[in-house]
């Protein structure tokens, strides 16, 4: 069947993009949402009682395997639009407004996890962001980071969604894999590793559009813990 093209594109900046898909992204068919939403909650593995911080949360789509888990979730975005959404779906979840690249509004050592997910490619200040969610984690608190895959957007993928028959495009930064650990390295982050999911036989089924996905590098999952800080020496 042939898919109708829309009229024109349209290039928007990504704040006014989200406010503008909020009430259709959770509607819309996206091959990198389906994989995030299979594979990055498991790696997180939420507890009963744990402090978890959903950084980048959207409409929420995680939240609710967080509060299924027992976990006490709080969610910020930058977008309104998303977080009216998200408010209306879990109204016992505490929300704010904030931007993850900026001073969050949070102690130090807050959170027993922070999961930030498929927001990397619109972050401008990779150190500024993960100096933020290493400074809000407790020690020994981790990080899930789940992102579009990096050859995803070298192959020109970018977040998109129709609306009147326009294709709205919010473009992507190229951050490369190096480009992510090394400002996760300097930030303090340890035991760092990755996960790399390619598009399989299932996305295709669960996505129309991730059937043209088989065997691509679609999602990058990178976790790390804060660590322990070391031990005062004894006196001599």
């Amino acid at each position: 069947m042939n898919r109708t093209l829309p009229a024109r594109i349209e290039r928007v900046d990504v704040k006014v993009g989200y406010d503008l898909w909020a009430e259709t992204y959770d509607t819309t068919a996206n091959p990198v949402v389906a994989m995030d939403a299979r594979d990055t909650m498991a790696l997180l593995a939420p507890a009963r009682g744990e402090r978890i911080l959903d950084a980048g949360c959207g409409t929420g789509r995680h939240l609710g395997a967080l509060l299924e888990a027992g976990s006490e979730p709080v969610g910020i975005d930058f977008s309104t639009g998303m977080l009216s959404v998200a408010r209306r779906r879990y109204p016992s979840v505490p929300f704010i407004t904030c931007d993850v690249g900026e001073r969050l509004p949070f102690e130090t050592g807050y959170f027993d996890a922070v999961l930030c997910a498929l927001i990397g490619e619109h972050l401008t200040d990779l150190a500024a962001t993960f100096d933020e969610l290493h400074r809000v984690l407790r020690e020994g608190g981790r990080l899930v980071f789940s992102v579009y895959h990096p050859q995803m957007a070298a192959a020109g993928k970018e977040a998109h969604f129709q609306r009147n028959g326009t294709e709205i495009r919010l473009g992507a930064m190229r951050h490369t894999l190096d480009d992510y650990l090394s400002a996760m390295q300097r930030a303090g982050f340890q035991s760092i590793s990755r996960r790399e999911s390619l598009g399989d036989e299932q996305l295709g089924a669960d996505v129309p559009a991730g059937a043209s996905l088989l065997g691509f590098p679609v999602l990058l999952i990178l976790l790390a813990d804060k660590g322990r800080a070391e031990p005062a020496g004894s006196l001599a």
